[in-house]
C-alpha cells in the first residue's frame, strides 16, 4: 500500500489537514481533561468555564470506584412519554425501563458500548447532583442537565412510536437497597422508592 504518499498533491494536503486537525483536538481534549482532573490551580480557575463547557456531560470525570462507601443502591431510570398519534389522539405509554434495556444490550457481549454502559447513568447522576430533593436546580448545571437527560429520553422513546410525535417525556427512578448477603445478621429494607421528576415538554 502506498499510504498518503501515493496520493496525488490535493488529496495529500487534505489528508495532512485532516491529521493536523486530528492531532489538535485529541491533544486539546487531554489537556482539558486533566485540567478538570488536576488539583485546583491558576489555569484551571482562569479557564473553568472553558474546561466546564467541554467536559459536561458527556467526559465528566468522578471517583466512585474508589470511594470508602461505594454505592449500594439498584438505581433504574424509567420513562414514559405523551404521544399525539396519527390519527390525532393523545396517549400515555407505560413506564419503560430504560436501564434494563441497557443492561440487556450489553449482557452477554464481548465488547460492550460505552454509550449504553455509561450514557443513562452518568445523566442521572448529572442531573441529582445540579438538582435537590424537589427537583429544583441548585446551580449553573441544573438546565443542562435537565436538556441532557430530557434528549436521551426522547432519542429512546420516539422510535417506538413513528406513526406518532412525542409531545412530553417524564422520568423517575427506581431505588432498590442491594440485600444483606444470607451469613449477614445486617437487615436491609429493599423495598423499591421512586423519585418522579415532573413533566417535560419535548
Amino acid at each position: 500500500m502506498p499510504g498518503i504518499a501515493g496520493l496525488s498533491t490535493p488529496y495529500r494536503m487534505v489528508a495532512a489537514l485532516a491529521l493536523g486537525a486530528l492531532a489538535v483536538t485529541a491533544c486539546a481534549h487531554l489537556a482539558l481533561v486533566f485540567l478538570h482532573v488536576a488539583p485546583t490551580n491558576t489555569v484551571s480557575r482562569q479557564h473553568a468555564r472553558t474546561v466546564d463547557g467541554w467536559i459536561y456531560p458527556e467526559f465528566e470525570q468522578n471517583w466512585k470506584l474508589f470511594a470508602p462507601n461505594p454505592l449500594q443502591q439498584n438505581i433504574a431510570v424509567e420513562a414514559r412519554a405523551q404521544v399525539r398519534t396519527a390519527g390525532g389522539e393523545l396517549t400515555t405509554t407505560d413506564w419503560r425501563n430504560l436501564s434494563a434495556e441497557d443492561g440487556a444490550a450489553i449482557r452477554h457481549s464481548l465488547l460492550p458500548s460505552h454509550t449504553e454502559q455509561n450514557e443513562l447513568r452518568r445523566a442521572w447522576d448529572f442531573f441529582t447532583g445540579s438538582h435537590d430533593e424537589d427537583n429544583k436546580p441548585n446551580g449553573e448545571r441544573g438546565a443542562l442537565s435537565e436538556e441532557y437527560l430530557r434528549r436521551i429520553a426522547v432519542d429512546r422513546l420516539a422510535p417506538a412510536h413513528p406513526g406518532g410525535r412525542v409531545l412530553r417525556v417524564q422520568l423517575r427512578s427506581a431505588t432498590t437497597a442491594v440485600a444483606a448477603p444470607e451469613w449477614s445478621d445486617e437487615t436491609t429494607d429493599t423495598q423499591t422508592y421512586y423519585r418522579e421528576l415532573p413533566w417535560w415538554t419535548v
